[in-house]
C-alpha cells in the first residue's frame, strides 16, 4: 500500500560548533541506529521522526537544526540502515499505515525521546518531535504515550483518519495540476463517500490530539495532493477549542514537501516558533 511520498529533510548546512555521537536503543524487542547532533549549549531538543519510506537518519536536517541552538536525535527507520526490526510499507509489498505499524513506530520514537533526553546534561531542556508526511500520524501517538515531550512541530501532516488521507490520495492520483481544475467541494465529496481500496485498522490523528496539552504547529502547502489540506485545517481550529497552544500556518503556492524546496520560509517558521515555545512556555 502506497502512503505519501516522503517529505525528505535534505536541507544544507553550514558547519556550526556541535558534536555528533553514535546512539543505539531499544524499541519493542529490536534495536535501532541514531546519531545524536548537540550544540554546546542547547535551548531545545527534538527527535526527528521518519515518513512513510525507507528513511535513513536524516544528518542534513539535523545539522541545521543544530546550528540553530537545537539538540537533535536522528535514526534510521526500523528495518532501514542500522536498525533492526522489520520495515513495512510499499516498497516490499506490506501494510504501512494499519494502526499496529504507526503504533510500533511511534513506540519506536518514544524510546528515542527517552535516549535523548538521558544524553541531556541540562534535564530542563525542553524535548520535542519533528516530521513530516506519514510523521503527523505517529507523533501524536508517541506525545500521548510518552509525558517527557513538550511540544509538537510538523510538516504537511494529515488531521484526517488513515482512511480519508487514502480516498484523497487516489483521487488526487498524483497529478500536479489538480487543483486548478478541481473545487475543495469536488475533493471533500470523494474524500466522504469513496470505496476504500484497502481493509485496515484506521488511525484518527483526532483521539490523540484531542487529549494533548502540549504547544504544536503544522506547516502546510495549499497546493498539497496527498494531505487534504483545508480539511485538516477545519479540524485543528475545532481542536483549538480544547487545546489553543495548537497553531498553523499555510503557504499557498506549495505542496506537499513544505521543506525541501527552494523556499526556506517553512523552515525558518518553524524553527522560529520552537525557539518562541521553549524561551516563553514552562514544561506541561
Amino acid at each position: 500500500m502506497f502512503l505519501l511520498l516522503v517529505t525528505s529533510f535534505q536541507v544544507m548546512a553550514a558547519s556550526p560548533d556541535f558534536m555528533t555521537k553514535e546512539v543505539k536503543f531499544v524499541s519493542n524487542g529490536d534495536t535501532l541506529a541514531g546519531t545524536i547532533v548537540k550544540p554546546a549549549q542547547p535551548l531545545a531538543a527534538l527527535v526527528i521522526v521518519p515518513g512513510s519510506g525507507q528513511e535513513k537518519r536524516m544528518m542534513e536536517f539535523a545539522s541545521l537544526l543544530a546550528k540553530n541552538g537545537i539538540a537533535v536525535l536522528t535514526y534510521d527507520k526500523r528495518g532501514v540502515g542500522e536498525s533492526g526490526g522489520v520495515y513495512a510499507g510499499p516498497e516490499v509489498g506490506t501494510n504501512n499505515v494499519d494502526s499496529a505499524n504507526l503504533n510500533l513506530l511511534s513506540l519506536d520514537a518514544s524510546a528515542a525521546v527517552n535516549t535523548l533526553k538521558k544524553d541531556l546534561a541540562d534535564k530542563s531542556i525542553q524535548v520535542g518531535l519533528i516530521g513530516g508526511s506519514q510523521a503527523g500520524w505517529i507523533i501524536p501517538l508517541t506525545a500521548k504515550k510518552n509525558n517527557s515531550v513538550s511540544f509538537m512541530a510538523i510538516f504537511s501532516g494529515a488531521l484526517v483518519t488513515v482512511r480519508e488521507q487514502l480516498r484523497f490520495q487516489f483521487y488526487t492520483n498524483n497529478n500536479a495540476d489538480f487543483w486548478n481544475s478541481h473545487s475543495e467541494e469536488d475533493a471533500r465529496h470523494h474524500i466522504f463517500n469513496d470505496p476504500d481500496k484497502y481493509q485496515l485498522i484506521d488511525t484518527d490523528p483526532l483521539t490523540a490530539l484531542s487529549k494533548l496539552s502540549i504547544p504544536g504547529l503544522w506547516i502546510y502547502g495549499g497546493r498539497d495532493i496527498q494531505v487534504p489540506v483545508q480539511l485538516s485545517i477545519e479540524r485543528l481550529k475545532t481542536l483549538k477549542s480544547k487545546n489553543g497552544r495548537y497553531e498553523y500556518q499555510l503557504f499557498p503556492d506549495l505542496g506537499h514537501n513544505t521543506v525541501f524546496t527552494e523556499d526556506q520560509k517553512p523552515v525558518e517558521t518553524m524553527i522560529k516558533w520552537i525557539k518562541t515555545i521553549v524561551s516563553s512556555t514552562e514544561k506541561p
